[in-house]
């Protein structure tokens, strides 16, 4: 199961007499992971490091630190965690003393880390969209199995005829609600699946 987080969640750490500043936030879209780098980044930090993962998306960027010492270790902490849906920037101020390739990589990993195992987080729930279309007469029947479902309804429309209706629903839902349609339509209607991820 993956996890997200509630709300944005920030600790810092002291490793080393560097401050490492971790600020982890939910993102529903690549923009919201921009702009959340945009503004947690302190230019006079020597360095802000970050990494986001959404689905099979991801990015990492070490922001002047040696090569792959930041923002993959960063990366693997939020897939160590079980996370989706997350940036995790982590910010430093140096504090002296050098930490060295494994240091670095144990730092930022371990700080990022730390930050998702306190945070607040929770399950996402995985739906996938499908198009089904009922009659008037069929859709107070229908509203209520969509209910039992846990379906979220993500458009609808109406027309002459009836609704028509673009919904979410975990895959263990699908077959159910499928052959209920089909009962109630007469073989007329289905679930045809939208989105393919």
């Amino acid at each position: 199961m993956l996890y997200t987080l509630i709300t944005p969640f920030t600790i810092n750490e002291e490793i080393k007499k560097s401050r490492f500043i971790v600020n982890a936030a939910p993102i529903d879209h690549l923009q919201q992971a921009a702009d959340f780098i945009a503004q947690v980044s302190d230019i006079n930090a020597t360095h802000n490091c970050w990494a986001w993962k959404m689905s099979n998306q991801y990015r990492f960027n070490d922001d002047g630190e040696p090569t792959s010492t930041a923002g993959r270790p960063i990366l693997a902490a939020i897939e160590g965690q079980n996370c989706d849906n997350i940036v995790v920037v982590v910010t430093r101020y140096f504090g002296g003393i050098k930490l060295g390739t494994g240091g670095l990589m144990r730092a930022y990993g371990g700080s990022a880390s730390h930050c998702l195992q306190q945070a607040p987080l929770t399950a996402i729930i995985l739906r996938h969209s499908y198009h089904v279309s009922c009659l008037y007469n069929e859709w107070p029947i229908f509203e209520n199995k969509l209910k039992e479902s846990q379906a979220i309804i993500e458009e609808q429309t109406f027309d002459a005829n009836g609704t028509s209706l673009r919904i979410a629903i975990t895959d263990d839902k699908f077959q159910l609600l499928n052959e209920f349609i089909a009962n109630l339509s007469r073989g007329r209607e289905q679930l045809i699946r939208l989105d393919q991820q």
